[in-house]
């Protein structure tokens, strides 16, 4: 459509200037002596309008010409740019497909054609990375030169270092992207997982709540991470006195206590022979949920008054009759009271129900204490044969020797 129109101006517009030169009378008088030269103005007016467009051309082409060399150049350079943005793109897509050695290759033909050289040897060394190359990873990392990349570089050090294992290594690159560019949520999480390795659980804990209130984390996840950090340092406190485990485990807040983290903190309290206290924590955690791997420790306790744990897991077997770790722990708790048919009962219920070689050594050792060296035998061969697949013990050892040691000595009547 709008051709047509071009064409129908353009005939109106011929139209229009043959109208008009029909009517002109005009003319042109060129006189270069000895010739005189007599033109219709219309004529005139013709060949000077196709003189101008010819010169015009002639220029044009002369220019063109002269300069063809730097067209040329300027061709072939925005040829290699484009081809050098190919390369950095196709870098870009192999390494998110994972792709690695091609990726390594195409960002070292975009470094080479200067396409954003600083991001092009990060990818590089990305690339060198997922290939587990560290000496190519450390000769493209040497390449970033822009401060402007600095934290994108101390980023990816700080993840390749965690990679290797280098821990240590990594938080002293998180620290140094501290002062450069803060703390954000990337460089909170990469360095908790460089504490995690380091075993600075205390830095962890502090590193686990922080990225909680940014919602940084699963709920779940936070809370697992949580309970290991205060496990391993409670751990770590067994070293100290009593004093300072006790500080430790009351400074704990209840929303961060946990079953696993109520064991740990058992254990390290009966190590440290602080038996009362161990006893009201597992009593607590029991009221509030089961658990037969707590009610084994609760055996354990060596407190001042054994009497009431024995009642208060008396307490507990109603409502749970079938937990073999239950029955033999009021067994323990009898033995220690010397209590022995009320330990002999529960500890063969517990053998009814499940047959475990504490159960056995615990039996075995209720008959060697009331003197009953026949019975205590068969119970020794028992928890012997139940390891039978892995080396026995030295305390087992010990314990089938005196029993059988013990045969050849004469009963005391009575």
């Amino acid at each position: 459509m709008r051709g047509l129109l071009w064409l129908l101006a353009l005939a109106a517009m011929a139209v229009g200037v043959s109208l008009t030169a029909r009517v002109n009378d005009g003319y042109v008088l060129l006189i270069v002596p000895p010739y005189r030269i007599e033109v219709a103005l219309s004529l005139a007016i013709i060949l000077f309008v196709l003189a101008f467009v010819l010169l015009f051309l002639v220029l044009r082409t002369i220019g063109l010409t002269l300069s063809l060399p730097s067209r040329v150049s300027g061709y072939r350079a925005r040829r290699r740019r484009e081809k050098a943005t190919a390369s950095f793109h196709e870098a870009i897509r192999l390494l998110l497909e994972g792709r690695f050695t091609q990726a390594l290759k195409k960002a070292g033909e975009a470094y080479a054609a200067g396409q954003d050289p600083g991001l092009a040897a990060l990818l590089a060394a990305r690339a060198a990375h997922g290939l587990r190359e560290p000496e190519k990873e450390q000769e493209w990392l040497g390449r970033v030169n822009n401060p402007r990349l600095d934290p994108a570089r101390l980023m990816l050090e700080a993840e390749m270092a965690i990679d290797h294992e280098q821990y240590g290594e990594a938080v002293s690159v998180l620290q140094a992207l501290q002062n450069i560019s803060g703390r954000h949520i990337a460089a909170l999480r990469l360095e908790l997982r460089a504490q995690q390795g380091c075993g600075n659980w205390p830095e962890v804990l502090k590193l686990a709540r922080v990225l909680e209130k940014r919602d940084a984390l699963p709920p779940e996840l936070v809370q697992e991470i949580k309970t290991q950090a205060h496990q391993e340092t409670i751990r770590q406190q067994q070293a100290a006195d009593e004093g300072q485990l006790l500080a430790y485990l009351r400074a704990i807040p209840a929303k961060e206590r946990s079953l696993r983290l109520t064991q740990t903190s058992c254990q390290a309290l009966l190590e440290h022979g602080v038996d009362d206290e161990a006893q009201r924590m597992i009593e607590k955690q029991l009221d509030t949920q089961w658990d037969s791997d707590l009610i084994q420790l609760y055996g354990q306790v060596r407190g001042r008054d054994l009497t009431s744990c024995i009642a208060r897991a008396e307490k507990w077997l109603p409502q749970h009759p079938e937990d073999a770790q239950l029955l033999l722990t009021l067994g323990r708790l009898c033995l220690q009271q010397r209590l022995w048919g009320k330990a002999q009962i529960y500890l063969e219920a517990s053998l009814s129900l499940v047959d475990q070689r504490a159960v056995r050594l615990e039996l075995a050792r209720l008959f060697e204490q009331t003197e009953r060296w026949d019975e205590a035998m068969p119970h020794y061969r028992a928890a012997a044969e139940q390891v039978a697949l892995r080396p026995a013990t030295p305390l087992l050892r010990l314990a089938v020797s005196s029993a059988q040691q013990s045969q050849s000595v004469p009963r005391l009547p009575g």
